[in-house]
């Protein structure tokens, strides 16, 4: 298996709550970061033609991220189904866990607007990507 994917995401100001924490709800902003550079760079798509939806979203918080920490986020796709995915998150700051996160998306056919199977052009390089099988 491959190293996770990871992209470093970067504290704004407005991030920010009165106490210089990132506010709880800013955590999926940066799961959306990662995902979409994932999307893009690891299946080849454009941020605008990404065709998913979120269907779920934990999030975990072991510790706040403050004004002037630098966090990473890791991803990787643990779940490789049909039509839907699962994305595994651990967001770091140095050597310390701030989370812990899991979404499941699903494949929106473009034309249909409804949930349909991966095509092969996006599920082919994640399977590769994360070592996993392909589904026929």
């Amino acid at each position: 298996m491959s190293a996770p994917f990871t992209v470093s995401v970067p504290v704004r100001y407005r991030d920010l709550d009165p106490l210089d924490h990132v506010n709880h709800a800013v955590f999926a902003t940066y799961l959306e970061i990662a995902r979409t550079d994932y999307l893009e760079s690891v299946v080849d798509i454009a941020a605008e033609e990404i065709s998913f939806v979120i269907a779920n979203l934990e999030i975990d918080y072991e510790r706040p991220i403050v004004k002037g920490d630098e966090p990473e986020v890791s991803l990787r796709v643990s779940r490789l189904g049909d039509s839907s995915c699962t994305m595994t998150y651990e967001i770091r700051v140095g050597d310390d866990v701030a989370a812990t996160a899991e979404t499941t998306m699903v494949y929106i056919d473009p034309e249909t607007k409804r949930p349909a199977p991966f095509p092969d052009e996006i599920r082919e390089p994640i399977a590769a990507y994360e070592g996993l099988e392909t589904m026929a």
